[in-house]
């Protein structure tokens, strides 16, 4: 199939494109303008700007199917948080209607069904409108929600590793109660791959999740047993320093993971039925236990 991927150049969309083209796929990468111009491969597109369908039409011809893996962690001028999560991914969708696309996956994120948030909100409308086409039948769409995706090269990982280094780990409140079910990258590439191949693809909403939940204090002590290090004393950090510190990471560059957005989405677990993704796959996957050996080196 001839796929555009939107997000190439991202954690994820990296490990996307590699999986799509071991498996005999040809993609069309969606880049940034600036890095189109610089390595003159790819598809230049802007999702701050590219708030219209009529701006998609012509990206799409000859295209099967369409992944968007776009996602930014917070609001900023350079990627506002409404046009990349919603403006333009329903803009991309209604393109995709328009021209024919049968297949359309956007890879969400889990535990956004009741979060506040402005990650969550703008989410779940792209999610929300991709679902209704596929309900008018103007596209088959399947959301991929992964609960917190860990591999080498995405911003949260090396936090969880640098974390799980120290011996003494001044945590959070909420990382110490908040529960997650880490995915490994290559299984959610896997299912990517999977849905693309399937004869009845799946469709509507698929939780992402690996086989069991812990909270993420939880999660670094295994990362920190499984890189062949004791046990951390493991503190608490005051909930005003919790606050604080969130708010000193809103001033950090956008690739830096904790922020107020971050604290925020702790407030609601991030896990989910792990059936229906593993029977996707065909196979168990990876448990957070094996993390380090099969999705960090």
């Amino acid at each position: 199939m001839r796929i555009l991927l939107t997000g190439s150049t991202g954690f994820v969309g990296r490990h996307l494109q590699q999986a799509l083209q071991r498996a005999g796929h040809e993609v069309v990468p969606g880049v940034s303008p600036a890095r189109a111009a610089r390595t003159h491969a790819g598809v230049a597109m802007d999702f701050a700007r590219d708030t219209s369908a009529a701006t998609w039409l012509p990206r799409l011809n000859g295209v099967d199917a369409v992944v968007n893996a776009v996602g930014v962690l917070r609001d900023s001028k350079a990627r506002p948080i409404d046009a990349v999560h919603r403006d333009t991914p329903i803009a991309l969708f209604d393109a995709c209607a328009q021209a024919g696309v049968r297949r359309v996956i956007q890879v969400s994120a889990l535990g956004i069904a009741s979060s506040p948030t402005r990650y969550a909100s703008t989410k779940r409308a792209a999610d929300t409108h991709l679902l209704a086409l596929h309900e008018q039948a103007a596209l088959s769409a399947l959301v991929l929600r992964p609960s917190v995706v860990f591999g080498k090269g995405g911003d949260s990982s090396a936090l969880f590793m640098n974390l799980a280094r120290l011996p003494v780990a001044l945590l959070p409140g909420p990382m110490l109660t908040a529960r997650v079910q880490p995915v490994s990258v290559h299984d959610l590439a896997a299912a990517v791959v999977a849905s693309l191949a399937q004869e009845k693809a799946p469709t509507g909403v698929l939780a992402c999740a690996g086989p069991e939940a812990l909270s993420l204090a939880a999660l670094v002590a295994s990362l920190r047993q499984q890189s062949g290090h004791g046990p951390a004393w493991v503190l608490r950090l005051p909930n005003a320093l919790t606050q604080l510190s969130a708010r000193l990471g809103d001033q950090l560059p956008a690739s830096v993971p904790w922020c107020s957005e971050t604290l925020a989405m702790l407030g609601s677990d991030n896990v989910g039925d792990a059936r229906a993704f593993q029977a996707l796959l065909g196979r168990p996957a990876v448990h957070y236990k094996d993390l380090v050996a099969k999705a960090w080196r």
